[in-house]
């Protein structure tokens, strides 16, 4: 009798298929908005609710079957901290995970385009591609799922927003019947969708041809624009910068070649401190299924826990302290008794001493805030009746002024005006007196306060 492994279709099953996923992280010149907390380290480093920004997003490629490499293409220099980032990563997920360093920006499919050889390298029936920038519960196999069911080269993933916050997204209008994506437009000026792209993908080998339609234009209209004087070098950035919402996903829409999954699950961009601090919340709350050992327990002698709250091994509370929700304590972090911190992210090294009261802020590094002293900032979250709504962008300003709802210590005061709000943000090796009163406002990195603020930028 013929054993089952001898025959050939069987064979075929017991295939590995091979996947790869591409993160996107950028480099220095962008995350303004993020300043000054990307100052001390680089913006995708940046812990959300207790480890790197990426490494949710690592961790979620890591978990598909078949995931073979995971790279990282962005223009930040490969520095001691992602290094050092990078060989952990390699050794706790057990897959190589590389960084591809870019020689100059090249928008959100250049990168992709440049290391083409790299990505396709082995073959590999698909390949993730995710920006850094966004917080999300990555439904990487359902997509992998639907983009098997229904093959095609491009497959965005997808979720909705409400009419007006529609207009700071890529809108998508699709099929209902087929999910084909049928139009779209990268921030319209009015409404087209309530269907938005989350910079999440799923591409076939065979996307990366449009991309390089794109590269073989933009070298072609930057040859014509030689008798004109351009400069060869600007013209050889200006060919290798790829955009693919603007460039592919608009261009191609309605060919047959480009699909939206949607998903209902949580989603949010990081773009700023406060977004950051939301992000901490919702991924604090997806620890409850699917790292419940990052959560810190309330236990007899101990601190006394409210809610979704990490805590990093070597970091010292006091047991009369009280935690919580939505709380993230880094490494090395100091808590002193009787301190009470509610919807807020305390960065390595920093110090809060006995009584102090810190609600809605970053705590950053090395900082220390003193004894009875109180840190607030003012809460930018989403219309909890609005199950669409997300995090808005509103401006820093009005008439010049800061506005009050503000609260930031910390941040540079360049590349904000016109931006989200943000939560209160103590910055890096900051000294907050005992017994003052923090709120709403801005304060720049290595400063040493001596009396109380509110709705001040204190360069």
């Amino acid at each position: 009798m013929q054993s089952w492994s001898h025959k050939p279709w069987i064979r075929e099953v017991t295939i590995a298929i091979m996947l790869k996923a591409v993160i996107l992280i950028g480099g220095p010149q962008k995350g303004t908005r993020f300043r000054p907390l990307s100052f001390e380290v680089p913006k995708p480093l940046f812990p959300v609710a207790g480890v790197p920004m990426i490494q949710h997003h690592i961790e979620a490629c890591a978990q598909v079957p078949g995931m073979q490499e995971i790279l990282l293409i962005g223009f930040y220099q490969p520095d001691e901290p992602l290094t050092r980032f990078l060989e952990a990563a390699q050794q706790e997920f057990n897959l190589p995970v590389r960084y591809l360093q870019e020689f100059a920006p090249l928008g959100t499919g250049g990168g992709l385009y440049h290391f083409r050889d790299q990505i396709l390298a082995g073959g590999p029936e698909a390949f993730f591609v995710l920006n850094a920038d966004v917080c999300s519960d990555f439904p990487l196999s359902a997509m992998l799922a639907a983009h098997r069911h229904q093959p095609h080269p491009f497959l965005l993933l997808g979720t909705t927003a409400n009419r007006t916050q529609s207009l700071n997204y890529g809108c998508i209008v699709e099929n209902p019947q087929t999910h084909e994506v049928l139009h779209y437009v990268e921030k319209p000026s009015t409404f087209v969708s309530d269907i938005i792209n989350c910079g999440i993908y799923l591409f076939s080998p065979e996307a990366l041809k449009p991309l390089g339609d794109v590269f073989q234009r933009n070298q072609q209209n930057g040859r014509l624009c030689l008798p004109l004087g351009e400069d060869s070098s600007v013209l050889w950035r200006g060919a290798g910068t790829i955009r693919l919402e603007q460039d592919v996903f608009s261009a191609l829409a309605g060919q047959g070649q480009i699909y939206v999954h949607l998903n209902d699950g949580i989603w949010s961009q990081i773009k700023s401190a406060g977004s950051a601090l939301y992000a901490s919340r919702l991924y604090l709350g997806q620890y409850q299924f699917t790292h419940p050992e990052r959560l810190a327990k309330h236990s007899p002698g101990g601190p006394r826990i409210r809610g979704n709250v990490y805590i990093h091994p070597t970091a010292k509370v006091a047991p009369s302290a009280v935690l919580g929700p939505n709380v993230s304590i880094g490494e090395g972090v100091t808590v002193g008794e009787g301190v009470r911190l509610r919807e807020s992210i305390v960065l390595h090294g920093a110090t809060l001493q006995e009584h102090t009261c810190v609600l809605h802020s970053i705590v950053g590094w090395g900082s220390t805030v003193g004894r009875w002293a109180r840190v607030e900032g003012t809460p930018n979250d989403p219309n909890p009746n609005d199950p669409r709504a997300h995090m808005d962008s509103e401006s820093l300003f009005k008439d010049g002024k800061l506005l009050p709802a503000i609260t930031i210590l910390g941040m540079a005061s360049q590349g904000t005006q016109g931006r989200e709000k943000p939560p209160q943000v103590i910055g890096c090796r900051v000294r907050i007196p005992a017994e003052v009163l923090i709120l709403n406002s801005i304060v720049l990195p290595h400063k040493e306060l001596s009396r109380s603020f509110t709705n001040q930028i204190i360069l």
